[in-house]
């Protein structure tokens, strides 16, 4: 090799801070000696190698900080032991400079593109490598600063990830039944799913989407779960839920930033769904036997944290279902999920995986499948979310721990004179629009839990106050037929009417008186309901615990009797009183 001609080296400062090791790798003697007091100048400690294999050897070895790289040697050149060298790294860390004769662009261009951070070319000027050595010094510096930032980023988010996971997902229900596939784009993920039931044993579950992915995205899960389990567990109907999801993003998510969502709520019958998609794909309803899509709940809202006021109970869609039949919520991100051409997924090839699901396939594995070989290395741009929900029995709360009505001891009968011990009362009445603005339930029954401690009682009562009130609203002051929910087309026909009658209310009302008294060993809880309708007649459904053939409603007086100590409704039929019983022993 042709030996570098310079000016002699200065002499080596004594004391010089210690920078790490100096790999020097040149065939000629000359060179190396050259390089090797500069180096030691500004603190480094130098090992040397003659060939490309040396230079691989020592660099396994030595470990060391920096290399200077010759560039034409024997047994293995420059080029090829600086890839070997950036293959055996991993993660190219360590700075390589080429020491190098040649000129041309070419082969200083491929210097970088094997590798190399920099280049010197031959004869060597101490001044510029002076400023090599600072410039790689920096660099260094700065490498490790961006290291101890990165090591801390991954602490917050590993801490951030418990709180998420623990705040979030670990309160979910029903999860061992649903099915899901969740893809986060980033380590946070901005889509979530919630689900949660509610006390009449109704279970309610949000597939969302917020705006982006990552960090920021997946904050606004934190207020929105909060809010979604605590109106759950009260018992607010779903476009109450929504408004106050709406109303708590709104006061805390930066302007922009919005949270698009598909909301189902199962009845626990299992045969009554209630949908509001807003700003999703579609959710689609399949049939349970051959997967086929028998319904579509598009989007009909905004997505929450755009408007102060959003309307959801015009939105909401009630429709009939059967068990065994399944919902699919899809977030966004699998149908925008892109391939190497720039195609998208679309909504198109998931209802094609979908269908060609064969016997005993499992719809999400089916959809994965289909998915990953359409999507093949092409990177992944937004959360990829997908939830599957049967309408079976499976996904809602046991209810083996509600005692009947005949299980309360005779002790407990009104004229206990231990009774009057703690006694209550209260009564509300609603009028006109308050018919309309009000939903008195979870009131209530909050009220009944502040007055006596049944939180364990707080599923039974809700069902209670709710067959009381609803009956009281649709059929007493709404004039509403059950008959019209005796197949799914009427099933969305009696809801289209009820928003309809409602939003028309101008009178009518409704009053409910509710009397609590208890002693030691244990209480009852009175609950009378009283409406402006002209009421009915209650005999069919005052004898026995069946209902007859004939009969298109009573399912919600028949659940009353089981739950209740006793049933009364007082002539014409439009006031009725529900005893319940607890016993503490």
């Amino acid at each position: 090799m042709h030996t570098a001609l310079q000016t002699p080296p200065p002499r080596a400062k004594t004391g010089a801070v210690l920078q790490g090791k100096a790999l020097i790798v040149d065939d000629e003697l000359s060179n190396r000696l050259i390089l090797k007091p500069l180096l030691e100048q500004y603190g480094y400690q130098v090992i040397q190698a003659e060939n490309g294999v040396q230079a691989l050897q020592q660099f396994e070895s030595e470990h060391p900080d920096i290399v200077f790289m010759d560039l034409l040697m024997p047994v293995m050149d420059g080029y090829e032991a600086v890839m070997r060298i950036r293959e055996f790294e991993g993660q190219p860390s360590v700075p390589i400079i080429f020491l190098t004769s040649l000129t041309d662009e070419h082969s200083l261009t491929r210097c970088v593109e094997v590798g190399g951070d920099d280049f010197l070319t031959k004869p060597f000027s101490p001044i510029l490598i002076k400023a090599k050595i600072l410039a790689i010094q920096r660099l260094r510096s700065l490498h490790s600063q961006i290291g101890s930032l990165y090591n801390r980023m991954k602490q917050d988010e590993a801490a951030a990830e418990s709180v998420f996971s623990g705040a979030v997902v670990a309160d979910n229900v029903a999860m061992d039944e649903i099915e899901s596939l969740l893809r986060p784009a980033d380590v946070f993920s901005g889509d979530v799913l919630l689900s949660a039931y509610s006390p009449a044993g109704n279970l309610n579950l949000i597939l969302g989407d917020f705006t982006g992915h990552g960090l920021a995205s997946a904050l606004g899960a934190l207020p929105a779960s909060e809010v979604f389990r605590a109106m759950t567990s009260k018992g607010f109907a779903p476009h109450q839920i929504l408004a106050g999801i709406n109303e708590k993003l709104l006061s805390l998510m930066p302007t922009g930033m919005f949270f698009a969502v598909q909301f189902v709520s199962i009845d626990r019958s299992l045969e009554n769904i209630t949908v509001c998609n807003c700003g999703m794909p579609d959710i689609l309803l399949l049939d349970g036997r051959d997967g086929a899509i028998k319904h579509r709940f598009r989007s009909r809202s905004l997505p929450l944290s755009i408007q102060p006021e959003l309307d959801f109970q015009s939105v909401m869609e009630h429709y009939t279902t059967q068990r065994g039949n399944r919902l699919l919520l899809v977030s966004d991100g699998v149908i925008e999920a892109r391939n190497e051409h720039d195609e998208y997924f679309s909504q198109a090839r998931l209802e094609q995986a979908i269908s060609a699901r064969e016997p005993g396939d499992d719809i999400l594995s089916r959809i994965r499948h289909a998915l990953d070989a359409f999507c093949g290395n092409a990177p992944q741009d937004d959360d990829i979310s997908l939830a599957e929900i049967p309408c079976l029995p499976g996904i809602l709360p046991q209810w083996d721990n509600i005692p009947h009505h005949e299980e309360i001891p005779d002790l407990l009968e009104e004229t206990a004179e231990g009774m009057e011990q703690d006694t209550s009362a209260f009564s509300l009445i609603l009028s006109g629009e308050r018919l309309r603005q009000t939903d008195p339930i979870p009131l209530v029954v909050n009220q009944i839990l502040e007055l006596e401690q049944l939180q364990d009682h707080r599923r039974v009562l809700f069902t209670i106050l709710t067959e009381l009130y609803i009956n009281a609203l649709d059929h007493g002051v709404l004039q509403l037929d059950s008959k019209l929910k005796q197949s799914p087309e009427g099933f969305t026909g009696y809801f289209t009417e009820r928003e309809k009658r409602l939003n028309a209310l101008q009178d009518g009302s409704i009053s409910i008186w509710v009397k609590i008294g208890s002693d030691d060993t244990g209480g009852r809880v009175s609950i009378t309901v009283e409406d402006s309708g002209d009421g009915f007649d209650a005999s069919p459904f005052e004898k026995g615990d069946t209902l007859p053939d004939d009969c298109f409603s009573g399912r919600g007086i028949l659940l009353l009797k089981t739950l209740c100590k006793s049933v009364y409704f007082h002539p014409p039929g439009n006031r009725v009183e529900a005893v319940f019983c607890w016993y503490k022993g």
